[in-house]
């Protein structure tokens, strides 16, 4: 799908959509989990849709109740092969390598896009060296299960990922084990998120000097009902609008979440200076798109990541900004922006539901109409989106 987008400011209220981040955790959490849970969460995305799917294909039962994702029946820790396919979702994929090296049947990751070339060499290198049996490095990849208690320790520069889907997998091993980032970790409020679900599921993960003691032989109990947070990163794309004279006002959002992508306010004060994202690198692509409709120059760092996500994003926006008449540059680990007005033109969304988006909230200050190629990658994270675009005013022409 294509969309052509004729400038003009937001005006209204949205209901923000749920957190993947944190709906990935939570149904995990429940799958796992004695007793029945009910999750509230409105809505669903591609990614979200792929962790359900991947639970199910290892025996947990969800259904949709109205506003509620019902999570009864754990998963089954033996039987027959079971195929996991985890779309485009990196999270999906991540949080389940461990706990697929947990169990007693064999598994098989699978993906599409760019997810069966992004890295996970890390992540299996630390699994391997603790008895875990698998096939592949990219995907497909085949698990035999095999891994056990013992000291766990990664680079803290690669993926927070990684450690959650650590974290998530190792109380259920017999004994107490050891993580440990043996760098500085980014994206630390990724990680809070999973030890705030831990919590909520009476999971402990006792806190060390660049780490975590981990108890063994431990049970996720279900609190019976738990509510999805509403997304800062979806948030993020109205208040980008704000930022650049639009009146949209982002109901639902918790000011007290450990979501990282909160900081959007303090961020968006900083343009047409320097930031550094490495803790909310999500936020890069909304933040490039603001900056290059605000005279001044804009240096974003800390984003090296971003090069392997489902576009390599440094590149993907700095050709959109410059699409649109813009100024950008890429750096070795962010992207540098000569803000300005902005023409319009065509962009492509690069199979990237960021860069869509962004590009997206840019066109409502551009001097002419910004056609998007391939929108329907917004699909991905904020089904809506567009939806919402267009509820809120914007003058929007899909084909």
């Amino acid at each position: 799908m294509n969309v052509t987008i004729h400038p003009g400011q937001l005006q209204g209220t949205v209901a923000a959509p749920p957190s993947k981040s944190h709906a990935h955790r939570l149904l995990i959490a429940a799958a796992l989990a004695e007793g029945e849970c009910r999750i509230h969460c409105p809505l669903e995305n591609a990614d979200i849709e792929a962790t359900v799917r991947c639970l199910k294909a290892l025996g947990a039962k969800i259904q949709r109740d109205g506003e509620y994702l019902k999570v009864s029946g754990a998963l089954s820790r033996t039987g027959e092969k079971a195929v996991l396919d985890c779309g485009e979702s990196g999270s999906t994929l991540r949080f389940l390598i461990p706990l697929c090296a947990c169990l007693s049947r064999e598994t098989i990751l699978t993906g599409a896009g760019r997810l069966p070339s992004r890295p996970n060499g890390p992540l299996l290198d630390a699994i391997r060296e603790n008895g875990a049996i698998y096939e592949g490095q990219g995907l497909p990849l085949f698990m035999g299960g095999g891994m056990k208690n013992g000291r766990y320790a990664l680079p803290g520069n690669v993926s927070s990922q990684y450690f959650t889907g650590l974290l998530l997998a190792l109380p259920l091993l017999k004994e107490d084990s050891i993580l440990i980032y043996t760098s500085p970790l980014e994206s630390m409020p990724y990680v809070d998120i999973t030890l705030s679900v831990l919590h909520q599921f009476g999971i402990e993960a006792e806190p060390m000097e660049n780490g975590w003691r981990i108890p063994g032989g431990q049970k996720y109990v279900s609190p019976g009902e738990a509510k999805v947070e509403g997304d800062w990163s979806a948030a993020a794309f109205w208040l980008g609008a704000n930022h650049l004279g639009s009146r949209v006002k982002v109901e639902g959002m918790n000011e007290k979440s450990p979501q990282g992508d909160k900081a959007i306010g303090e961020l968006l004060q900083k343009i047409g200076s320097e930031m550094d994202v490495t803790d909310t690198p999500d936020l890069m692509p909304i933040l490039s798109a603001v900056a290059a409709a605000v005279p001044g120059k804009t240096r974003i760092t800390g984003a090296a990541r971003l090069r392997i996500k489902e576009s390599d994003r440094l590149a993907a926006m700095a050709k959109v900004i410059r699409a649109l008449g813009g100024e950008a540059v890429e750096t070795e680990d962010g992207i540098i922006i000569l803000g300005g007005a902005l023409k319009g033109g065509v962009v492509n969304g690069m199979n990237d539901h960021r860069v869509v988006m962004s590009a997206a909230i840019a066109a409502t200050v551009c001097k002419g109409s910004v056609t998007i190629l391939g929108a329907q990658a917004a699909d991905k994270s904020y089904p809506g989106f567009f939806k919402e675009f267009a509820k809120l005013g914007g003058i929007i022409h899909a084909g």
